[in-house]
């Protein structure tokens, strides 16, 4: 006969929860979550959360499991992904309907992963064990969130888990090792753990078990504080003049705009040179924020006179036009162009010597994927930009070292700014417009994800933002210096060059691969062996 599974007294109360009950807690355990990433509350609220769904997972049927987790999934992802609504209606002149279908598709999709997690949850405690699943659980959700990085055209890892602890400039550090991934598995395996004493209620009042608990609570914690004060803080030898335009965000730009907002560029300009910086030795812009080309002569010759006049480089985000062999193919052989989000470095002198062409662009924003699979959408789709992708990770030379400059999205993606480093990148550069985001979320929720990569590579991080957040963040991961958001001004930005190599830049997403492994063989070992444990069963 096959035997009983774990239980006690309060294991079986909290089991005997109809299926709409546990996903209804599931779905408040989520909507907590979402919060967690609009408002500053407290860091353990995640964890709680991840734990109330792992422990309804682990308490319910595999098909009740999955509806749990998707619910928590569209509540989780309703509440930190709600800016979706704000960049389609106001920036992409959209209806209302229309940006609510889009905000809706994106949650949706995104909450099929939460979903797969639980199911996998309750198939493991269902056929193995609850032990065994709790022990798969952090693997599993590492290797979800791995695979969320990693689908073609449209992964999307923003929020991760890992996220919500990266605020703790100790429990940071840990990405210098593993990557976000395992901040992420840190979170769910504490989770795994309130799940474990949810289920097992009766025996945690025990004395044996309560006290090692509460004894753990507080090593752990004394060590978290201890670790955060002895994090170094490096000194620096160079200052950037990093320059928040704030210029206003528009879905088209007509051909007279720089003529019309000259008095914007003017003001931009004297503040590029006159930022009261001593030798600054660089000057950044954004991310293009305008119909800014070096093919427009007004745009090209106000950026030489930035490099000349400051005595500095001068690195702007810039529309790069470059001849391209697919639409001249389209265009019967016709010369053509396409364009690039690119960054270019002008030097003291205002010659042009480095540029990069954006790699990972943003799906449905800067290029629409499977277009010819989607004309059913053709008016929505014309809205969106049509970009061509760069194709290699560009490092670019400064007095004292070398810098790799990251573009808006690509910030979010752990091991492609790891490519930068591993390049030979000794500062890493981040611009970006954010003024797509309004005043939503989003901004604060980009900062927190770029912060994480300066960990992981150990290196100083630069970002130049349209409207905020305009940052210096240390290799350790604290901002250092910081720019009001919203405001026109420059950023007087201390940094400084390094060229030791974290194991995270070494060895890339060694531990996010051995979760996916242990995730893997989690699965298809407790479920065959249980397979076989019946069949036998039943021989005998």
């Amino acid at each position: 006969m096959t035997p009983p599974p774990e239980s006690s007294s309060a294991q079986l109360t909290f089991s005997n929860l109809r299926a709409l009950p546990g996903v209804l807690l599931a779905g408040a355990a989520g909507l907590a979550h979402g919060i967690s990433f609009v408002w500053p509350i407290p860091v353990w609220i995640p964890l709680f959360a991840v734990g109330l769904l792992t422990a309804v997972a682990c308490a319910s049927s595999p098909r009740t499991g999955f509806s749990a987790g998707y619910v928590y999934g569209l509540a989780f992802h309703g509440v930190a992904l709600s800016w979706f609504f704000t960049v389609v209606r106001v920036h992409g002149n959209q209806p209302p309907a229309v940006a609510a279908a889009v905000l809706a598709l994106v949650v949706s999709a995104a909450a099929l992963f939460p979903a797969a997690y639980a199911c996998a949850a309750s198939i493991l405690q269902a056929r193995g064990s609850q032990t065994r699943a709790l022990i798969a659980a952090p693997f599993i959700w590492v290797a979800l969130e791995f695979a969320q990085t990693h689908l073609p055209d449209i992964g999307f890892p923003w929020n991760l888990l890992g996220y919500a602890v990266s605020g703790n400039v100790a429990v940071v550090q840990l990405a210098a090792l593993t990557g976000i991934y395992g901040l992420s598995f840190l979170v769910a395996a504490a989770g795994a753990y309130l799940a474990w004493i949810i289920l097992n209620l009766e025996r945690t009042r025990e004395r044996r078990v309560r006290w090692p608990l509460l004894v753990l609570i507080a090593a752990a914690g004394t060590g978290i504080s201890v670790a955060g004060r002895i994090v170094p803080e490096p000194e620096t030898k160079h200052t950037a003049v990093l320059v928040q335009s704030n210029l206003p965000q528009a879905a088209f730009y007509g051909r007279d705009w720089i003529q019309e907002h000259s008095a914007d560029l003017q003001a931009l300009e004297e503040l590029s040179v006159g930022s009261g910086a001593k030798n600054p030795g660089l000057v950044i812009w954004p991310e293009v924020p305008a119909p800014f080309y070096f093919l427009d002569k007004r745009f090209a010759e106000m950026a030489e006179r930035i490099a000349r006049n400051s005595a500095s480089h001068f690195l702007a985000g810039v529309v790069e036009w470059k001849p391209d062999a697919r639409t001249a193919a389209q265009t019967s052989g016709r010369a053509a162009f396409a364009p690039y989000n690119s960054a270019v470095l002008l030097s003291a002198e205002g010659k042009r010597e480095f540029s990069y062409d954006k790699i990972h662009l943003v799906a449905f924003g800067e290029y629409v994927p499977w277009r010819r699979w989607l004309s059913f959408a053709g008016k929505l789709l014309d809205m969106v930009s049509d970009f061509r992708a760069g194709t290699e990770p560009r490092v670019g030379q400064l007095p004292g070292g070398k810098f790799g400059v990251i573009i808006c999205f690509e910030a979010v993606f752990p091991n492609e700014v790891r490519r930068f480093t591993v390049s030979g990148a000794e500062l890493l550069i981040n611009i970006s417009n954010d003024g797509w985001f309004g005043r939503s979320a989003a901004p604060d929720q980009h900062l927190e994800m770029a912060r994480v990569r300066a960990v992981e590579n150990r290196r100083w991080l630069l970002r130049a933002t349209n409207t905020g957040h305009t940052v210096s963040v240390d290799p350790y991961g604290r901002i250092v210096a910081r720019l009001a958001p919203d405001t026109r001004g420059t950023l007087v930005a201390p940094y400084d060059f390094r060229s030791d190599l974290t194991l995270y830049v070494r060895w890339g997403d060694w531990f996010a691969w051995m979760c996916v492994v242990v995730a893997v063989g989690s699965l298809v070992f407790g479920i065959r062996g249980r397979t076989e444990g019946r069949q036998g069963g039943k021989t005998e």
